[in-house]
């Protein structure tokens, strides 16, 4: 049974101030739980319904109903679990090697996946401004699928950050050098931008390179592309060399 403290404490975990207060997150799903609890994460809680999880110590294990899963559920269709973990001390910015930095990144999607992208494509580290969205945000955890365990997520100055790097710093923009046509180098740091407004004039300065990824349509009328879509395409062209 899930008690009424419980209740409100994992509800309370959707909100960014009580996940700080209590430092800690929740996770849904059967793969993503089980991806966190294979990895170093400190686990508070499991909630589950029968017959999933067999090694998991009694004292942090309760077994729910579909339910009770659904009274705290942040998904539109509760899955079989629910598990609290603490959220991990922040590990050092690498000086080195190629990584990603978020001007501003807004939509849970958009910030769960890019971190799936960087754990594919090998990225360590993913920088973050800290208007970005909480990478412990429930909807960003789920779009992860478990990579966050994977990904080194820093929240930054981004100004002050690219400032003090020796790395170039690959700015993602509508009339930037043709990515397909470029030398591109096995380190720097790729920046993507807002996803209404792209990178913001103050970050823009800080930027030594300017890349975009050409349009090939006829009427060469789309905008933009999703911030997570292009995160894909230029992170592979990296990787290609």
């Amino acid at each position: 049974m899930l008690s009424k403290s419980q209740i409100k404490l994992i509800t309370g975990l959707q909100q960014k101030k009580y996940r700080k207060q209590h430092k800690m997150f929740f996770a849904e799903g059967l793969k993503v739980v089980q991806e966190l609890l294979d990895s170093s994460l400190n686990l508070v809680h499991l909630y589950s319904e029968p017959g999933y999880f067999k090694n998991v110590p009694p004292t942090k294990y309760s077994e729910v109903t579909e339910a009770e899963l659904k009274k705290v559920s942040a998904l539109t269709t509760a899955q079989h679990c629910l598990a609290l973990f603490e959220i991990p001390d922040e590990k050092a910015t690498p000086l080195t090697g190629l990584s990603v930095a978020l001007d501003d990144v807004r939509d849970p999607g958009n910030l769960g996946t890019i971190i799936r992208l960087c754990d594919w494509f090998g990225i360590e580290t993913l920088v973050c401004s800290v208007a970005c969205v909480d990478v412990y945000n429930p909807k960003v955890v789920q779009a992860t699928m478990g990579s966050l365990t994977r990904v080194n997520v820093v929240y930054a100055d981004l100004d002050h950050y690219l400032q003090q790097t020796k790395l170039p710093v690959f700015g993602t923009f509508m009339n930037g050098e043709n990515i397909y046509k470029k030398s591109l180098p096995a380190e720097g740091i790729i920046v993507m931008g807002n996803e209404a407004n792209g990178i913001s004039e103050r970050i823009e300065a800080l930027c030594s390179e300017r890349i975009a990824i050409p349009r090939f349509g006829d009427l060469q009328q789309t905008e933009s592309l999703n911030v997570a879509t292009a995160t894909a395409i230029i992170l592979s062209e990296f990787r290609r060399g």
